[in-house]
């Protein structure tokens, strides 16, 4: 064959002479392929497109969320900052995260709107953030979390063959003192009727049977000691004797049990002679632990028993609890005083709803507020949640690994824990927000055009660093006192 010709190979296609003496018309091993695909991917990540193939191989395999039979409200163990959730934030917090995470790989993903903190607000914020925007604008909810809701989690159990359901965190819908139209807006269109909810469960025995008692621990009282059949201020009948055969089977000092039940029974005005503007200023300034100490003049044996009651709500004890504040939540000692229940600009937030004006109802979904969230996702992404009602969706399963869906326009993406948030370029310029964010052992990357950080406050600093130092301090300051309670499912009732 001449020269410039050409020499038919294979299935109809013809190698030119320059083709053959490159040895293209030669046989190709196995192996010699093999080692010169691996020579040319070895070129493609030299090149920068390691990140791109690690976020698409990630993706491929599944995250957690993606698989069969993720279901974190069945799970058991430490269900609020679980193992998984809190430790890349204390790494950013150490300044020991970015020296060991890698490189970011980039998503190429680009969104209308991140949110990061799949709780209540940040769902509330993405379903506002649709309604202003439109059905197809795309989002995205981050959640350091293996489950969202944040503190309104949910917890299953399957015990004998029953399915039992509980709270995992906040429990209640009550009604509001100062609710926001917004808030007020958001519980209608979710067809949340608190007060219609709370008459069809009207027969529902919560406790059923169960009594209360009180715990005496042997550091503080000298013996540990359970003791049952405690009052409440709920209960009818002759009170003085109720409290009187209660404290007597107590480990408390004589002097302990005689001053409880005068604060307990008596009516006592002990701040006689100050106007009600006087009254409530005084108690304002001062600690419980000093009102029962300096102003009933107690045995300091009281304190004792009275020091935890405050842990529930407040995380701390009486002698860190304004004492305007136990009396608007009921504490005993204050009915002599006769103030009216009006709400004062001296009360917390907390203790001002119990004297407010606001309409009477206290309903508890069976999950708490785990269903205004599972409604909200049920909003937000339809598929993942069955269901139209807000009683059906107490029973409704969520499909997880219908969250982060790539067709989904809202994406709720778990495990997720946000550790940077900037502007892409000069923040005054800048049209889109970039967040970094770690899952599982890399770092990845999104873009978006407006981001929400509806996280934990005291986080927020460390993870935008491009916040004003007054704004950083500000977040700081409000700090959260561990509370830790526990759900247990009981064989023999």
């Amino acid at each position: 064959m001449e020269k410039g010709g050409a020499r038919r190979r294979g299935r109809g296609h013809c190698l030119s002479d320059d083709e053959i003496d490159l040895g293209m018309d030669q046989p190709i091993t196995r192996r010699d392929f093999l080692n010169g695909v691996a020579v040319g991917v070895g070129g493609l990540l030299a090149g920068g497109l390691l990140p791109r193939l690690s976020w698409a191989l990630d993706t491929a395999m599944g995250f957690p969320q993606d698989g069969a039979g993720y279901y974190p409200p069945a799970l058991t163990g430490m269900r609020g900052s679980h193992p998984g959730a809190f430790e890349k934030a204390h790494a950013l917090r150490d300044d020991e995260f970015w020296e060991k995470a890698g490189r970011t790989i980039n998503t190429r993903e680009s969104y209308d709107l991140i949110v990061v903190g799949g709780g209540i607000s940040g769902l509330s914020a993405a379903y506002f953030y649709r309604q202003a925007v439109g059905k197809n604008a795309r989002i995205l909810i981050l959640d350091n979390h293996d489950d969202f809701g944040g503190h309104a989690k949910r917890n299953e159990f399957h015990s004998q063959g029953k399915f039992l359901l509980a709270n995992g965190g906040t429990d209640s819908i009550e009604s509001p003192f100062p609710y926001s139209k917004e808030a007020r807006r958001l519980m209608e269109e979710l067809k949340i009727d608190p007060p219609a909810l709370e008459a069809k469960c009207a027969d529902h025995k919560a406790h059923q049977g169960l009594g209360r008692a009180y715990f005496f621990d042997k550091e503080t009282f000298g013996a540990d000691h359970l003791t049952d059949g405690a009052p409440s201020r709920e209960d009818t009948g002759d009170m003085t004797k109720a409290w009187r055969e209660f404290l007597a089977k107590t480990p408390l000092s004589k002097n302990a049990k005689r001053d409880i039940l005068r604060i307990q029974t008596e009516n006592v005005d002990y701040l006689k002679g100050l106007s009600q503007e006087q009254k409530k200023d005084k108690l304002a300034h001062i600690s419980y632990t000093d009102f029962l100490l300096k102003v009933v003049n107690a045995h300091p044996d009281v304190v004792k028993f009275f020091q935890t009651k405050t842990h529930s709500l407040y995380g701390i004890g009486i002698d860190a609890v304004p004492a305007l504040d136990c009396w608007a939540l009921r504490f005993p000692g204050f009915s002599g005083l006769k103030l009216d229940r009006v709400p004062s600009k001296d009360l917390s937030f907390t203790a001002a709803g119990e004297v407010a004006e606001k309409d009477e109802y206290f309903f508890h979904y069976p999950d708490g507020n785990a269903s205004i969230a599972r409604l909200l996702v049920r909003s937000l992404v339809p598929e993942a949640i069955k269901g139209e009602t807000a009683e059906d969706v107490v029973m409704a399963k969520t499909a997880y690994d219908r969250l982060d869906r790539k067709d989904s326009r809202v994406r709720i993406r778990l495990g997720s824990t946000a550790v940077r948030v900037r502007h892409v370029g000069e923040p005054s310029r800048a049209k889109e927000v970039e967040v970094v964010y770690g899952r599982n052992d890399r770092v990845y990357r999104a873009t978006a055009k407006s981001v929400v950080m509806a996280s934990w406050n005291m986080v927020i600093p460390y993870v935008c660093p491009e916040l004003p130092a007054e704004q950083k301090e500000a977040l700081k300051y409000g700090a959260k006192v561990p509370l830790v309670y526990t759900v247990v499912a009981i064989k023999n009732w």
